[in-house]
């Protein structure tokens, strides 16, 4: 039996479970060199996980603006990542884009200081993004945190914490302080395939102090 088969599915591969060809890592099918997925991390869509990469909108190498998606999250259909190319100018009398209409109007070209561009969009490792969430440029989502369905998020989310809305809120913490620290020092996402699968039924089980018989 080959490790990993018996370690859990192979990180490497585009559809973990080929009968459920609605899940797809994402790692596998990214093509553009701005975008970084850590494995295992999955995106779900009945119309094309595969896809993924459409739901990253406005991205263009020139500005230079990463989207960057720690291991182990689960994104869910409908999920919407604006990039900093979606900014117009805005301290000038009108926002209207007249250089991508050609014609002439090139000349009036912003420069990338007029943008008020908002630096990368980090997700952490073992997010949960609900379905049709939209997430601003320059957010960053802590690990383990989870946005609610249909939130719209325009400010940072602290690690393991909850935030749904539009525009998104914080709802509530997961664990207490002491806990989460735990957790972030843990960091059980950069663990051995081996040691995951020795340790799925602690990081399932609703006991949490169980984690902590775990050897660091």
């Amino acid at each position: 039996m080959s490790k990993s088969l018996q370690y859990g599915p192979d990180p490497s591969t585009i559809y973990p479970n080929e009968a459920i060809r609605s899940v797809c890592y994402i790692k596998n099918v990214i093509t553009r060199p701005n975008i970084i997925v850590g494995d295992y991390t999955y995106y779900s869509d009945i119309n094309g996980a595969e896809n993924f990469q459409e739901h990253v909108t406005h991205h263009y190498e020139f500005i230079g603006d990463k989207l960057i998606i720690g291991k182990f999250c689960a994104i869910a259909q409908g999920v919407e990542f604006i990039m900093n190319g979606a900014n117009h100018r805005m301290n000038s009398v009108t926002t209207y884009p007249f250089n991508i209409m050609g014609n002439g109007w090139e000349k009036a070209m912003p420069s990338l200081e007029d943008l008020a561009l908002k630096g990368d969009t980090v997700i952490g490792n073992d997010v949960w993004i609900g379905q049709n969430v939209t997430i601003m440029p320059g957010i960053h989502i802590g690990d383990g945190a989870i946005i609610a369905a249909n939130s719209v998020v325009t400010k940072n989310v602290p690690p393991y914490h909850i935030a749904g809305g539009n525009p998104i809120r914080i709802i509530k913490k997961r664990f207490e302080d002491e806990f989460i620290i735990y957790l972030l020092e843990l960091k059980w996402w950069d663990w051995s395939a081996e040691k995951i699968f020795s340790n799925l039924e602690i990081l399932c089980s609703s006991d949490l102090d169980k984690i902590k018989s775990i050897e660091k």
